[in-house]
Order: C-alpha cells, then structure tokens, then sequence
C-alpha cells in the first residue's frame, strides 16, 4: 500500500503519523487518511476538495500535476509525501 506522510510541521498541528493506506490516486489514499483523522482535511484540501495553495503533494519525489482533483495515480510501493509551505521572517 501506497505511504503517506505528513511533513513534520503539520505534525505539530495534529497527530498525522506516515500510514500505509490503499488507493491507486493521490485522492484515495488521502481519502483513506481522512476518514480516520478527519480534521486533517481541512489543513490540506480547500472547502472544493482541491489542495490548498500553501500545500504541495510529492509521489516518489516528483511533484504531483492535478491539484484539482488529485488524479496522479500512486503504486503500491510508492511514497507520498505532504508538504505544507511555510512563511514568515
């Protein structure tokens, strides 16, 4: 199953350890990731369901291309990785 992991700064907001969950699309396996820790959501995705501006997805190190609707598609071995921009001086 596809890894998700939560960059560390997330982690700090809430408790998002890296999980192995099912899912062929970046959307599914985030799905899966939501319906236990549902607040989740709402760091990650817009009130659309589309990944919020400051958020970037990586699948085995490249960058995902559908911020929309989340369409890439993850493999069983792949690694997903959620990265939340920060700012400040």
């Amino acid at each position: 199953m596809p890894q998700v992991t939560f960059t560390p700064n997330l982690q700090r907001h809430l408790a998002c350890p890296p999980r192995a969950v099912p899912g062929r699309t970046v959307a599914a396996a985030l799905h899966a990731v939501f319906a236990d820790n549902p607040l989740l959501r709402g760091y990650v995705l817009d009130d659309q369901g589309q990944l919020r501006r400051h958020v970037t997805i990586f699948i085995d190190g490249k960058m995902i291309y559908d911020r929309a609707h989340l369409t890439d598609p993850v493999r069983e071995e792949s690694e997903v990785f959620v990265v939340q921009a920060l700012s400040g001086g």
